[in-house]
């Protein structure tokens, strides 16, 4: 099957056109396909229950059985045949309301879900948190990921990106709407778990305590698995813990959602390395039949220049940041300097001052926009006295009696673009000059280091040192063991290993039911559509995203508190009210070219709709223009453009934002609806004859229609 092309879709619309040609000519076997017909376009519009799909078939086999007529029992035949051909697909649009090809126009997830890496289920939690259902928005996220709190702090938020409202103008806070969610919630102590499957008797022995093995174990315990995961640290959180520091992701944001997931059942074994303080064998003496391994990336590359392995005061940024997590917070030196660009140098230069650094350079090779760390970190480190050293490129440490005293560097320059397009660093000749410090903290990448696994003989590992597993199930060469995490895809994101984490315990309960493991990655599921706001355009277009509350900059150098102090809740409402409900409107711009192109009135001037080359966007200019007609909404095929009548106005309103609003004129005779003017005149000025009006009063077709023919009537023939 074409990958663009849907199952369901395309039944629908063959049983559509038998429908319509008439070859069913039996009114019980037109009536059997009509009822088909009905079901299938449930499933399409994402209005299934569980039972339809077993319903279709019952029917199908139901006209096969009967025979009234050779095609009566053909289209049974054929339904009944493609149906369970496709079932996977009909399954998942039953169980999910989501059509992975966007075939189905009502079950297209938004951009910012399709971004997101665990698929949660954006608009609907946004807009719970607009009506203020932190408990309920925050039961939508964990159904795909059960840290909403941690990454409403620390998320890299691809979502953002893709959000279609920063195609106007800046995109949703999502981040931050999720931490404001999370903190509400578990503020009012309505952070619950879902209710768990029974025990099913089945041990799970999970290796690493980090979000990607959390995550497996959070949504097992949930399929009735008993869970046990075994980490070498003290605290359980993996890089969470020990890798952001604690300014930007607290300490306790982490145990509270831990501790969601230990009540769940699930055991949590601290201070255990595997190979040291518990075997394979062992493991398995307790009962364990499946493993999954979600080690992080806790290794640091090395700098590779002279001098780094012969001084103190060399620390790599994972270590150290590690060591200041699990509470040393002795002032490492007083001249840092830290060799990298990325989040975990700026977290280490950050971490720096607050330990009393006097003073902190950052040494990048490269210029200020190449650096990958996120703008955000960067502008606040600025802020807080941090200093960068660009087009630098570290040579050699320098020191003395055993401590480091400085980095000799060359400058460099930027050659000329190469077959990528990417220019490279080249040092400048005679440009050597010593940076002082007395630490020098590299951080230029992490590595897995997989001392304990040796004991898993069969399990594959790539040539970047990390595990060969398949993409869809997590699975590794060894039967019953998975993988997950960093350990899988090198050093990645929270919210990532987060996502690799649901699918490998989604494989590993697949694996052991028995059940056939998906051939594709699965697309992220609709959990709600909920009604949206209604509010004027001009409100809609004159709300900006708020300004998120921080710290100050004389607390920020001296304390490990949160930076972030997170919106109040009028600001998260107002936010949420930005949204422009991209789950519903699919920004297919038909309304546009049919008030452009057909009723020539260009009263909609949505540019955003055109998502790779946005134009001007004003939702405002619609009432200048707007008519009124209603062809917009009626070939809207999502129901996002709807056109009402109600207390005398027709309003217009897209995902309920008011575009149009006119008053109503009424029939003088009988009282029918007549629209509002200025539609009337624009039906007027064509068709002259359409609604005429007798003395200046405006009447409907009907009665215009019986006072001609009642004019008619008097006049009398003249005699042949």
């Amino acid at each position: 099957m074409d990958s663009q092309t849907c199952s369901v879709k395309k039944l629908h619309d063959q049983i559509e056109q038998t429908l319509n040609n008439g070859s069913l000519s039996h009114p019980r076997c037109r009536q059997r396909a009509t009822e088909i017909f009905d079901l299938v376009h449930d499933v399409s519009q994402g209005l299934a229950g569980d039972d339809h799909f077993d319903s279709i078939l019952e029917l199908a086999q139901n006209m096969v059985n009967e025979g009234l007529t050779p095609s009566c029992r053909e289209f049974g035949e054929h339904v009944a045949s493609f149906v369970d051909q496709h079932q996977e697909e009909f399954i998942s649009h039953i169980r999910t309301h989501t059509c992975p090809t966007g075939r189905c126009p009502m079950l297209t997830p938004a951009p910012c879900q399709m971004a997101c890496p665990a698929g949660i289920d954006i608009p609907s939690y946004v807009t719970l948190v607009g009506q203020g259902k932190y408990a309920e928005a925050i039961s939508v996220i964990r159904r795909d990921n059960p840290f909403p709190w941690v990454c409403g702090l620390v998320c890299t938020h691809p979502c953002e990106f893709m959000c279609v409202r920063g195609r106007m103008d800046k995109s949703i806070a999502i981040m931050d709407l999720k931490g404001f969610a999370a903190e509400k919630a578990m503020s009012a102590q309505s952070y619950q778990n879902p209710e768990p499957s029974p025990d099913n008797g089945r041990k799970i022995c999970i290796i690493g305590a980090g979000p990607g093995g959390l995550t497996a174990a959070y949504y097992l315990a949930l399929r009735g698995y008993r869970v046990t995961v075994i980490e070498a640290l003290p605290v359980a959180g993996g890089m969470m813990m020990v890798g952001i520091p604690r300014y930007r992701l607290p300490r306790e944001v982490i145990d509270r959602e831990v501790a969601m997931i230990e009540s769940l059942g699930v055991e949590i074994r601290l201070n255990t390395r595997l190979g040291k303080d518990v075997t394979i064998e062992s493991l398995r003496s307790e009962g364990f039949e499946g493993f999954l391994l979600a080690i992080g990336a806790h290794g640091s590359y090395k700098l590779m220049i002279p001098g780094e392995d012969d001084y103190e005061g060399v620390i790599p940024a994972v270590s150290f940041l590690r060591r200041v997590s699990l509470g040393d917070h002795r002032r490492p030196g007083k001249k840092v300097a830290v060799v990298g660009g990325g989040n975990v140098a700026i977290d280490a230069a950050r971490t720096c001052l607050r330990l009393g650094c006097e003073r902190v350079t950052i040494l990048y090779r490269r210029t200020h926009d190449q650096m990958p760390a996120h703008h955000e970190e960067v502008v606040e480190a600025e802020e807080e006295g941090v200093s960068f050293s660009y087009l630098t490129i570290p040579k050699q440490v320098q020191g003395a009696e055993g401590r480091a005293t400085g980095i000799v560097c060359v400058r460099a320059e930027l050659s000329e673009p190469d077959e990528s397009g990417r220019r490279r660093p080249v040092p400048v000749e005679g440009s050597e000059h010593v940076i002082e410090a007395d630490v020098i903290i590299p951080a230029i990448g992490q590595e897995i280091r997989p001392q304990g696994l040796e004991a898993f003989e069969e399990v594959d590992w790539t040539r970047r040192n990390t595990i060969r597993v398949h993409t869809v199930t997590m699975q590794t060469n060894q039967q019953g063991v998975f993988a997950v995490g960093d350990a899988v895809t090198g050093p990645a994101t929270v919210v990532e290993a987060i996502a690799g984490g649901k699918k490998a315990a989604s494989a590993i309960h697949r694996h052991f039911e028995g059940i056939a493991q998906p051939a594709l990655p699965r697309v992220p599921v609709r959990r709600r559509r909920l009604p949206h706001f209604d509010l004027p355009a001009s409100l809609k277009m004159d709300l900006d995203r708020p300004k998120m509350h921080q710290l100050s900059n004389d607390r920020r150098r001296i304390t490990f508190q949160q930076v972030h102090l997170g919106f109040n809740e009028q600001q998260a409402h107002e936010e949420s009210k930005r949204c422009l409900r991209c789950d519903i409107c699919i920004r297919c711009g038909r309304c546009v070219e049919i008030c452009r192109d057909k009723m020539g009135i260009e009263a909609l001037r949505l540019g955003y709709l055109d998502f790779d080359n946005p134009g001007p966007t004003d939702l405002r200019i619609t009432a200048e223009r707007c008519i009124a007609c209603g062809a917009c909404a009626t070939n809207c095929p999502t129901g996002a453009m709807q056109m009402t009548d109600r207390d005398g106005y027709r309003e217009l309103s897209l995902c309920g934002t008011v575009l149009n609003r006119l008053q109503l004129e009424y029939c003088e005779v009988c009282g029918a609806v007549l629209g509002p003017a200025r539609y009337h005149d624009y039906i007027v000025k064509r068709v002259r004859d359409v609604s005429p009006t007798s003395n200046g009063r405006r009447i409907c077709l009907e009665c215009a229609r019986r006072q001609s023919g009642g004019q008619h009537a008097e006049i009398t023939p003249p005699p042949r």
